[in-house]
């Protein structure tokens, strides 16, 4: 399948990182606010899950939530997961199904690390499901402009360069 069939067969809209998805999983169990921790503001469902889908000329740009998000690998291209931690620690992972090359087929970003991935083929795509628990809010949800991330990670700037919009 194209990256255009992936999209039409799921219903997939613009995320505001980047890419495509649809919200697949939301979980009716709700966890009330004052059982969360103080970055958290009203309540969330247990889980969520979305598929996601970039391609070779959209990536997600950096971007934080208040949860851990567990990435699972479908379907085309490895992807490149770049973070960088609270402390501006910076590390990458290749999400992906060549296990031979030590690509991880699921893997989990920790809460409150800033985080954007890329696909590693030209004129391709990479078909992933992300879940997040406690479930995701887009009050959650950071979009750093580039300066903004620049200013509290200068020493990444060319990473924040290429993986932000603006």
């Amino acid at each position: 399948m194209t990256a255009k069939q992936i999209i039409a067969k799921f219903n997939l809209t613009e995320h505001p990182e980047g890419g495509y998805y649809k919200e697949t999983y939301r979980s009716n169990g709700i966890i009330q606010n004052e059982h969360l921790s103080p970055e958290f503001v009203g309540d969330r469902n247990y889980a969520t899950c979305i598929y996601f889908l970039l391609t070779s000329n959209k990536f997600s740009a950096f971007h934080k939530i208040n949860q851990d998000e567990i990435w699972h690998f479908y379907k085309g291209s490895s992807l490149k997961l770049h973070m960088i931690s609270p402390e501006g620690d910076y590390s990458l992972v290749i999400i992906g199904n060549n296990l031979e090359q030590d690509e991880q087929p699921q893997f989990v970003v920790p809460a409150g690390f800033w985080f954007a991935a890329e696909i590693l083929k030209e004129n391709s795509y990479t078909f992933t499901g992300c879940t997040v628990a406690p479930g995701f809010d887009f009050k959650d949800f950071v979009l750093p402009k580039r300066k903004e991330l620049i200013q509290l990670f200068p020493q990444h700037s060319k990473i924040i360069t290429k993986l932000t919009h603006h």
